[in-house]
């Protein structure tokens, strides 16, 4: 690979990571053709991109960054996972692919800032996804205005059973005398 070739990489990942909201590093050594294919598919359909790259280049782009704490998982074949919607995407597919298949080995993970290893990308993988999220906040929004009809509804619908009752007290006087 030429230099300029190599520069261009380095800056094609550089924005790439720039736009991440989160990564996955992984050891795919052993996978065949067609499993990292359907592997690709899986990540597409979550708005991931899963893409290897030279440890060498992928050193050079997050050098300065606050991934530089990934450098030391860049050793062997490593395959790397970008999430540019849901932080929690590409570690969601990347853990459940790796409990079905122990060749593909999750080395680590980043995201806001920090670099998780191991057991913790699995943590990452149990958050809420953007989706999850904004039905969520969209679950605390609407609760005190459906608070506020409940409330307001119970009055006249507690005055009707007060009425209804009144109503059965007086048939069940006027059928005993």
């Amino acid at each position: 690979m030429e230099k300029a070739q190599k520069e261009a990489s380095v800056a094609e990942l550089t924005e790439k990571l720039s736009r991440a909201a989160a990564l996955v590093v992984a050891d795919y050594r052993g996978l065949d053709v067609p499993t990292v294919t359907s592997l690709r598919d899986k990540f597409r359909k979550v708005q991931c991109e899963y893409k290897i790259y030279k440890n060498t280049l992928f050193k050079l782009a997050i050098e300065g960054t606050r991934m530089a704490g990934l450098a030391p998982f860049l050793v062997g074949p490593t395959a790397v996972m970008l999430s540019y919607e849901s932080p929690s995407a590409a570690a969601k597919v990347a853990t459940e692919f790796s409990r079905d298949n122990n060749k593909f080995q999750v080395k680590a993970a980043y995201f806001e800032g920090t670099i998780y290893e191991g057991e913790h990308v699995k943590n990452l993988a149990s958050l809420p996804g953007k989706d999850e999220l904004r039905a969520m906040l969209l679950a605390t929004l609407i609760a005190p205005a459906q608070s506020l009809v409940r409330t307001l509804a119970a009055g006249p619908t507690n005055f009707m059973y007060l009425l209804d009752a009144r109503e059965k007290q007086l048939n069940e006087g006027s059928t005993q005398g």
